[in-house]
């Protein structure tokens, strides 16, 4: 490879690496509804066993007093707040890349009727067990 392919091969790695993170910002970070605070979205994987949904969120730092679980018409919801360390507010900052405030997720849920049947919050994640009750 010459000097000047390596230059424009180096320059389109750069390039995508910052829109790959312009799109991690967008799907972390959005605006809530009108008049509401801003808030963030945790990411999420979701796995389906026979009549159960697992659902697992990362929540790092947020304590199950701050978190909300609920469905509403066929959709989860996971709410709450992680706030900023207590330390932060006197520290000089050199990187901030935890979310932190406000947070909500909706993840509309298959056809059917679903409970909760178990909920834990532990290293920081929350592991979601919603059963189909048809």
């Amino acid at each position: 490879m010459t000097g000047r392919n390596l230059d424009s091969w180096m320059w389109a790695e750069a390039c995508e690496a910052l829109a790959r993170a312009e799109r991690l910002h967008r799907q972390f970070f959005r605006l809530g509804e009108p008049g509401h605070r801003p808030v963030w979205e945790p990411p999420v994987d979701i796995f389906e066993s026979g009549p159960e949904l697992w659902i697992i969120a990362a929540l790092p730092g947020v304590v199950a007093s701050r978190l909300e679980v609920g469905v509403e018409n066929g959709v989860l919801v996971i709410a709450g707040e992680r706030p900023a360390p207590a330390l932060q507010r006197a520290a000089a900052i050199h990187r901030l890349e935890l979310p932190q405030g406000r947070f909500e997720r909706r993840i509309a849920l298959p056809a059917g009727r679903f409970e909760l049947t178990k909920g834990e919050l532990a290293d920081g994640c929350l592991t979601l067990v919603l059963r189909n009750i048809r």
